[in-house]
């Protein structure tokens, strides 16, 4: 759907993690080309939606340290620094603070993630009301 109402969309993480499914909704960015063009892409945002990383869901031993990931994936508060005024920051909840986004940018000026939530669940109420009354 973003696609379609042309924006361009850019998916990074590990390589590991990425399912090629995707690139139909937009560009995968490996980490060698995220470093090299997250500051310019970064800049040019007018949203940066981060995901939450599924700890329980990865081998310790084959997955990265927190620390690690925010390093390299994670919205930082350098990077933020980076964004456009106006851009913002989103995240479906719950957000595992200092490692998708850095803990002071959650509540930040730019962030809409309690905005997200709340909306979240006005949405999951207006489904359940009408499959509960047979609505389609």
């Amino acid at each position: 759907m973003l696609k379609r109402l042309g924006a361009n969309v850019y998916f990074s993480g590990p390589k590991q993690w990425y399912d090629p499914t995707f690139d139909v909704y937009g560009k995968y960015l490996p980490i060698d080309e995220l470093i090299s063009q997250m500051d310019v892409l970064i800049s040019q945002m007018d949203v940066l939606m981060m995901l939450r990383v599924q700890h329980e869901r990865h081998d310790p031993n084959e997955s990265f340290s927190k620390q690690e990931y925010h390093n390299k994936f994670g919205l930082t508060v350098e990077r933020a620094k980076k964004m456009k005024q106006q851009a913002i920051i989103m995240h479906p909840a719950p957000v595992n603070r200092d490692v998708e986004i850095a803990d002071p940018l959650v509540e930040g000026l730019q962030s809409r993630i309690v905005r997200q939530m709340t909306n979240g669940v006005y949405v999951r109420m207006a489904i359940l009301e009408a499959v509960l009354q047979g609505k389609s």
